[in-house]
């Protein structure tokens, strides 16, 4: 069987872990961006006022945080096609923002962008080198993406993993040349994946990735 693809969930959110998952083999390494105040930030975290940040539970203050920049970010990729980033948040000013930075900063560079805010998407639609991914991660999402590769195809789709079956999989393959899904942290997630017939896989333990 073909192996999957590999996406490195989350480890673009810091240089180190972007890095690694890049020297492991990583097919794509995504990274979470969010527009805060008038700049973008790659983070998992989500804001809680101005000065917090929350994530799994956690409140940590922003101060102690080193908040990787998109150019620093793009810097440290060195152009490397495997750069995903994942676009967070409903901030209106995220995706135009976005587009004129990778236009400034990296124009000739293959990025993916993934979302599950659909309605960013339009923004990137003058940027060269785009890949383009739908995102789902509810039965609602779900409904509305069938639906909507029927009318326009793209180039991927992200879909979790407990939404998905082997019939679905080849449903969405007539819309999208790759279909994605998360998450896929064990060994028995990995031979789930399989069963369904998924293009890729999206998942934190870059062993079970590489492996």
């Amino acid at each position: 069987m073909t192996r999957p693809l590999t996406v490195a969930h989350r480890a673009g959110n810091a240089l180190g872990t972007l890095r690694t998952a890049f020297e492991l083999g990583a097919d794509l390494v995504e990274a979470d961006v969010h527009a805060y105040r008038g700049r973008l930030e790659v983070r998992h975290h989500k804001a809680v006022g101005p000065w917090l940040l929350w994530d799994n539970g956690q409140l940590v203050r922003r101060r102690d945080l080193h908040l990787v920049g998109v150019p620093e970010l793009l810097a440290a990729a060195n152009g490397d096609p495997g750069l995903m980033l994942d676009l967070k948040g409903i901030d209106p000013r995220l995706p135009k923002r976005l587009a004129t930075v990778l236009a400034a900063v990296a124009p000739d560079t293959t990025i993916t962008i993934c979302t599950q805010h659909w309605w960013m998407l339009p923004a990137f639609r003058d940027t060269a080198n785009l890949r383009l991914v739908l995102s789902a991660g509810s039965r609602r999402g779900l409904r509305r993406l069938r639906s909507r590769l029927r009318r326009r195809p793209t180039y991927g789709v992200s879909v979790h993993r407990r939404l998905l079956t082997p019939e679905t999989v080849t449903e969405l393959r007539q819309g999208s040349e790759v279909v994605l899904t998360w998450p896929v942290d064990t060994e028995a997630d990995l031979a789930d994946a399989r069963r369904l017939g998924v293009d890729g896989v999206i998942g934190k333990d870059l062993g079970i990735l590489q492996d």
